[in-house]
C-alpha cells in the first residue's frame, strides 16, 4: 500500500504529460500515445472492457470509445477514488477495488483488458498474470506495458531517490516527484516466462524511451533529440534492454 497522499499520487500522474522538462515529458508522452493508438485499433464496439491499476485515469475515456461498458479495478483507493470522479463524465463506467493476484472478477468477462505500469508494483506478477488471463475473455486481448529492469532510467532512479539526492532531483525538475514503488523490475526474458507460463500468447510486442542522466536533465531539446535517435538506434538491437518501457498484445 503506498505511503504517499492521494493528491500526490494523481498530481504525479497528470504531471508527466505535462512536464517542462522535454525528456519526461516525452518519455510519458510516447508511452502513452503508444497504448491509446492499439487500443484503439482493437476492433469494437466491445461488450465490456478493464483498466487495472487506472491511475490518473486518463486512459478511461479511451476506453470508453471502445465500449459502453468500463471498469475500473485498483488495490489503491486513492485511484479508485480518481476513477469515481470520472464516472460523472462516463455513463458506463463502475469502479471496483480488486487485487488482481487473486481477483475476485468473474472469469472470461472483458473483451479488452489494459494493464499498463502496474505490475512493476506487484511482488507476485506471475500471480497477476494469471489474474488477467482469468478474466479476459475468449478472443480477447491484453494490454500490457511495464519498465525494463536494467533501462538507465530504472538504475539511476535508484540513485535519484536516495534521502538527500531526492531533494536535489526536485530542485532540478521544479515538479512533483516522489518514489516510484517499483518493487519488482523483470527483464524481456524473466517476463516474457512468466507470460508463457500464464497461458499467454504474444501477439505484438515493442520497447520505446531512452534516458540518459544529466543529458535529460540539462540539455532541454536537443538532448532529446540526441535521445530520440539513440532509441531508434536501441530498437530492435542487442541492446534494446536499455530502453525504458516494454509492451505486449496478448491473447488467450
Amino acid at each position: 500500500m503506498s505511503t504517499h497522499t492521494d493528491w500526490e499520487l494523481v498530481d504525479l500522474q497528470e504531471t508527466l504529460y505535462t512536464s517542462r522538462n522535454p525528456t519526461r515529458r516525452w518519455l510519458h508522452c510516447s508511452r502513452r500515445d503508444w497504448i491509446v493508438d492499439h487500443v484503439q485499433a482493437v476492433a469494437g464496439p466491445l461488450p465490456r472492457v478493464l483498466e487495472v491499476g487506472p491511475g490518473a485515469g486518463g486512459y478511461l475515456p479511451v476506453l470508453a470509445g471502445v465500449s459502453s461498458e468500463v471498469v475500473a479495478a485498483d488495490i489503491e483507493e486513492a485511484y479508485l477514488s480518481q476513477a469515481r470522479i470520472l464516472t460523472e463524465s462516463i455513463p458506463g463506467l463502475t469502479c471496483v477495488k480488486d487485487d488482481i493476484t487473486a481477483t475476485a472478477l468473474r472469469t472470461d468477462s472483458f473483451n479488452l483488458i489494459l494493464c499498463t505500469e502496474v505490475i512493476e508494483h506487484i511482488v507476485d506478477s506471475d500471480a497477476a498474470l494469471c489474474g488477467l488471463r482469468k478474466i479476459l475473455a475468449p478472443g480477447g486481448t491484453l494490454i500490457l506495458s511495464t519498465p525494463q529492469r536494467y533501462s538507465p532510467l530504472e538504475l539511476c532512479a535508484k540513485i535519484a531517490f536516495l534521502p538527500g539526492i531526492i531533494h536535489l532531483v526536485r530542485l532540478v525538475y521544479r515538479e512533483p516527484i516522489i518514489e516510484t514503488g517499483h518493487i519488482n523490475l523483470l527483464t524481456e526474458k524473466t517476463l516474457k516466462v512468466q507470460i508463457e507460463a500464464a497461458g499467454l500468447q504474444i501477439q505484438e510486442e515493442y520497447k520505446s524511451g531512452f534516458y540518459l542522466p544529466l543529458i535529460a536533465e540539462f540539455f532541454g531539446n536537443k538532448g532529446l533529440v540526441l535521445l530520440q535517435w539513440c532509441e531508434k538506434k536501441l530498437r530492435g538491437s542487442r541492446l534494446s534492454g536499455l530502453l525504458w518501457t516494454q509492451y505486449y498484445i496478448l491473447t488467450k
